[in-house]
């Protein structure tokens, strides 16, 4: 899709200054062409090709699966269709963690192949070399903490995060220091709302939460979640502003019962 000329894209500065003058960001997911130009359309200020993917489009039970060609691939679909929003792209499970070099050269790849902005990692203190060299590049990185769901088999658990105090306070200082690398804004995931308006108001980068309360610079959801198509998916953070797996499921129905009964075509539906 060509850039209209009058379109004025959101980057990371655009960003970074909504926090400053106290605009509230909005960011959801998508990972195709069609979705993400019907998100992009609908003024959405940022879009996350997440490896959500591997659960609301590949069907796995977590998002560990999904690959880094297959993450090039869902991003390369969200680029060519967005005009206006900021696309960032998560780096999938085990490409990043084992050392900051492949970190570095996954990242290089998300970018150079999808035409992508930015990418998200999850953790703290321990992927600081990696996120300094994949900033170093010129690369624009995200943090995520709080719930990382990469790492759902050491927690076993998608419960909230950092109730207790050791982890609220190692979290605070993982924020800190993910703003000292260098990353231009962070995640929080289902981590209590004082919590999360403590991070807000201890770093200069905006934070986008995601059942993190309200208090924080921006919020996230996953689109499918949002538009009601992962029916059983219904934690107390999503707010579903449609039913569209209802409304699908009756659509597929009607058009069945349509050409059981040759009533579909018509007349005037023909050539």
């Amino acid at each position: 899709m060509s850039v209209n000329k009058e379109v004025k894209r959101i980057t990371t500065e655009t960003l970074r200054q909504m926090k400053h003058d106290n605009q509230k960001i909005s960011m959801l997911t998508a990972y195709d062409y069609t979705m993400a130009g019907m998100v992009d359309k609908g003024g959405i200020d940022a879009i996350l090709v997440g490896d959500s993917a591997s659960n609301v489009m590949a069907g796995h039970e977590t998002t560990l699966p999904i690959t880094l060609d297959q993450m090039i691939y869902h991003a390369q679909s969200v680029v060519r269709a967005v005009q206006k929003a900021l696309v960032v792209v998560d780096l999938p499970f085990g490409t990043y963690q084992s050392d900051p070099q492949k970190a570095l050269d996954s990242a290089v790849r998300i970018m150079k192949e999808s035409g992508a902005h930015a990418v998200k990692l999850e953790g703290g203190e321990e992927l600081v070399k990696s996120i300094r060299r994949i900033i170093n590049a010129g690369i624009p990185v995200m943090g995520h903490l709080g719930l990382t769901p990469q790492s759902i088999y050491k927690f076993g658990t998608y419960k909230v995060r950092a109730k207790e105090q050791e982890e609220a306070e190692k979290l605070l200082a993982d924020a800190k220091l993910l703003e000292e690398t260098g990353c231009f804004a962070i995640v929080l995931e289902k981590i209590p709302a004082k919590l999360a308006a403590e991070v807000t108001r201890s770093v200069s980068i905006p934070t986008i939460g995601i059942g993190a309360g309200a208090t924080v610079d921006g919020q996230v959801l996953v689109l499918h979640d949002m538009l009601g198509m992962t029916y059983e998916f219904k934690p107390r953070f999503l707010r579903q502003y449609l039913s569209l797996h209802d409304q699908i499921v009756e659509a597929v129905s009607q058009y069945v019962e349509d050409v059981k009964a040759q009533e579909f075509p018509n007349e005037k539906e023909q050539y």
